[in-house]
């Protein structure tokens, strides 16, 4: 009984670190996303249900044998299955409120889905050169590529960094809010149009991917990945940072969130001082 009833009482703290640990990755997210982890807390449940109801014999399973973990998550291919035509239509229509910077539309026709095009971020913390690839989401790229050439990021600040499940810096908002826009939107493009909204997928340390509010709400918001984070596949991937350009972002999340949390306010400044397009 002695062994059963330490077995139990490690199993409620399992639990309560797990409870712990999966509130803490709900508050650190990009918009729009849900993660889903009943399967998760069913199978501790379960785990202690069976502790609590195992008879006296002290030869039952041994602790590695009851050990719950939690299912491995497939990382992103950062590759279609199946390749684009050579171009695409894209469609920018008017959305997400008022622009938050003068800027225009992308051009629409005869978009390219092939090759790369730098976007290198000049910030106050060093250079983050961004390869962006057209072959995954051809109109995200064209979007962020029209943007930075007018100018739109320039003098801008990252307003978002979160820890945890998710370790990402997010930019792009010229208001700093969160709440900003280019005054259009745009469909979601890979991995979203070629999977399960239900799933759940590990978007891999140096990628970058699109923020957004909901399905096919994408405008001028995207997110640094400096670690590995699972999400949802809704945010359309962009491509991913140079390994310099990732080591100045890891340099950015060592100084912390402001006020110690998990998801807010880089603790210190980082701004944009120029977008540039190679």
């Amino acid at each position: 009984m002695q062994g059963n009833e330490q077995r139990r009482r490690e199993a409620m703290k399992n639990l309560e670190r797990e409870l712990g640990r999966r509130d803490r990755a709900e508050k650190a997210k990009p918009l729009g996303v849900v993660v889903t982890t009943l399967a998760i807390l069913v199978a501790l449940v379960g785990g202690i249900w069976f502790l609590t109801t195992m008879g006296d014999d002290e030869d039952d399973l041994t602790a590695s044998e009851t050990e719950t973990t939690s299912p491995e998550l497939t990382p992103l291919a950062m590759a279609r299955a199946e390749a684009l035509p050579d171009t695409v239509t894209c469609e920018y229509p008017a959305g997400g409120g008022e622009a938050a910077k003068d800027v225009s539309t992308p051009p629409t026709d005869g978009i390219a889905t092939t090759g790369t095009v730098t976007v290198t971020l000049k910030t106050n913390n060093g250079d983050v050169p961004m390869e962006l690839d057209r072959s995954m989401s051809p109109c995200a790229v064209n979007a962020i590529e029209h943007l930075a050439k007018e100018g739109y990021y320039d003098d801008t600040v990252c307003h978002r960094m979160t820890t945890g499940g998710l370790n990402v810096l997010q930019c792009g908002d010229p208001t700093g809010s969160g709440a900003g826009g280019p005054g259009f939107t745009f469909a979601d493009e890979y991995p979203a149009d070629e999977s399960e909204p239900t799933d759940s997928v590990i978007y891999p340390e140096g990628s970058i991917a699109m923020a957004n509010s909901g399905p096919d709400t994408n405008g001028s918001q995207f997110f640094l990945n400096y670690g590995p984070g699972q999400l949802q596949p809704n945010y359309s991937i962009l491509g991913t940072m140079t390994p310099e350009g990732l080591d100045v972002v890891k340099g950015i999340s060592e100084k912390g969130i402001e006020g110690g949390q998990t998801d807010g306010k880089p603790a210190e400044e980082v701004r944009i001082e120029s977008a540039t397009v190679s």
